[in-house]
């Protein structure tokens, strides 16, 4: 274990930045410049950082790693920071983005461009903080303070309609989780404490655990998003800026799949379980009827933001398994969509940098003209839609497995997910790429430049790897959730041993 406090350093690398970006003038071109190459350097330093956090991870360990504790609000409420095997690939996986959105976003955003890149650095400090939080109020600072750079990104840089979509965005998720900040009230009022650790070990009542649980799920559902609370996705998409976009579906939706993981079945296994038929419920109707939705949609965007909602369906239903193979699909799931998905909106925005327009017909034959950009998009398309041999097939086929083992009503319903999945983007792929080259704007558009191709092959690369080579994924996650389904089965075989019908694998 390492002596200095490397998570306090990750949080901190993205806060100096904004300091020090804040005393650079940004009133001409050069400077400007500048200004998106710092801020481009900080985020990659902050990458290299949760790299050498990954590297020094313990992997056989399944307890809470680098942990750093001090003493905040009074001596109940601390700044209390730790990693496990579930959180360490989501903070990578952060990382990994912001360097990427910086970049995706140098030729596309003309005005007040240093604040937009201060505001993506101050949502990567919030992002990360929420993955390492171990203490609920420190946690809740974090998940919602995340909340303000987001809606900056989307209000000030957004569409037409970014007013609108961003109020939307922002009273939904808010509306939610006031309810998680009353339970947190509640817990401490009950326990006396705040402090994660001892709360996942805390025996709550039955009772209790449905009121918090309930509470929780407020804020975690409509984050995710599920239906029927999904509505604000879709047009917070469309109107963010493309960098915007493959943050919110990269990262910002994995918060509350984390949040389901870490509190929903940490924290109230009993009340988990209760309602498992409920979230399945949920999940079902999110997978069949975003994907029917996806299929009439004509802007790219929102075509994909509701493949997000169904996607996201499939992350829930392993969640509420508490099979060793459905939670480590879920969490697959989180890791692949949050790559996949973000490239599919890095490539929507690679088209709409050049035409300026995000409706599918007015697209078509770009093949002709752009066949490394159709590689590379195909590639996503079949990672979205769960191809064996791309990341995507690996998580989805873990949760129906688990599933089918507990409902299998639920299990064929999901599985028709995949299938209307495979009609939408194919649908999308076969009205962009294929076809003639008929459009008059599309005779000159440009194939991928440099500094495009350096943004999304490394996406390409991973996506394909993690579909034929998961394992790393599993070996870092496998412990911290074989010992959560463990004490998870130990507090209901504890409160009611009757009614445990799932085995643990």
């Amino acid at each position: 274990m390492i002596n200095f406090p490397i998570l306090s350093i990750l949080l901190g690398i993205p806060v100096l930045g904004i300091l020090f970006m804040s005393l650079i003038r940004a009133n001409n071109a050069n400077a400007e410049r500048n200004l998106k190459q710092t801020a481009l350097w900080i985020s990659f330093l902050n990458f290299l950082a949760s790299i050498l956090l990954l590297i020094l991870f313990d992997s056989k360990n399944p307890d809470f790693q680098f942990v750093e504790k001090y003493f905040w609000l009074d001596s109940t409420i601390s700044y209390h920071l730790g990693v496990d095997g579930i959180s360490i690939l989501l903070i990578v996986l952060t990382t990994m983005l912001l360097p990427i959105c910086i970049l995706a976003s140098y030729d596309s955003i003309k005005f007040a461009v240093k604040e937009y890149l201060m505001a993506f650095l101050a949502l990567e400090t919030f992002m990360i903080g929420v993955f390492c939080s171990l203490d609920l109020v420190l946690f809740y600072l974090f998940f919602e303070g995340g909340l303000i750079p987001m809606f900056l990104i989307i209000g000030i840089w957004g569409g037409e309609r970014r007013v609108y979509s961003t109020f939307k965005f922002f009273l939904y998720t808010l509306a939610g989780s006031v309810l998680m900040l009353l339970a947190i009230i509640a817990i401490y009022m009950k326990t006396g404490t705040t402090d994660i650790t001892y709360l996942l070990n805390y025996d709550l009542e039955p009772s209790l655990q449905y009121i918090f649980w309930l509470a929780f799920f407020a804020s975690f559902a409509v984050k995710i998003p599920m239906w029927p609370v999904h509505t604000w996705l879709p047009d917070a998409h469309v109107e963010a800026p493309t960098a915007g976009s493959v943050i919110l579906a990269g990262v910002l939706l994995k918060m509350a799949g984390y949040g389901f993981i870490r509190f929903s079945l940490g924290m109230f296994p009993i009340a988990s379980s209760y309602f498992a038929p409920f979230i399945f419920t949920l999940s079902i109707i999110a997978i069949i009827y975003a994907s029917l939705v996806a299929l009439v949609q004509k802007d790219m965007k929102k075509l994909i933001a509701y493949s997000s909602v169904a996607h996201m369906g499939f992350v829930t239903l392993g969640i509420f398994t508490f099979s060793l193979q459905g939670i480590e699909g879920a969490m697959i799931q989180m890791i692949s969509h949050g790559i996949v998905s973000a490239a599919l909106f890095l490539c929507v925005g690679v088209v709409y940098d050049r035409i300026h327009t995000r409706e599918i017909d007015r697209y078509g034959g770009l093949v002709n003209r752009m066949p490394i950009y159709a590689f590379a998009f195909m590639v996503f398309i079949m990672g979205s839609i769960g191809l064996p041999g791309t990341s995507g097939f690996v998580g989805e086929f873990l949760v129906l497995m688990s599933l089918f083992s507990i409902n299998t009503y639920f299990a064929v319903f999901a599985t028709t997910g995949v299938v209307l999945a495979a009609a939408y983007s194919l649908w999308l792929y076969r009205k962009v790429i294929f076809g003639s080259l008929i459009k008059d704007d599309l005779q000159d558009i440009m194939d991928l430049t440099y500094r495009e191709m350096i943004i999304l092959f490394p996406l390409v690369f991973l996506t394909i790897f993690f579909g034929f080579y998961p394992q790393p994924l599993i070996d870092i996650m496998e412990p911290s959730t074989t010992q959560l389904i463990s004490n998870i089965a130990d507090d209901l075989t504890l409160v009611m041993p009757s009614t445990i019908e799932r085995e643990v694998y």
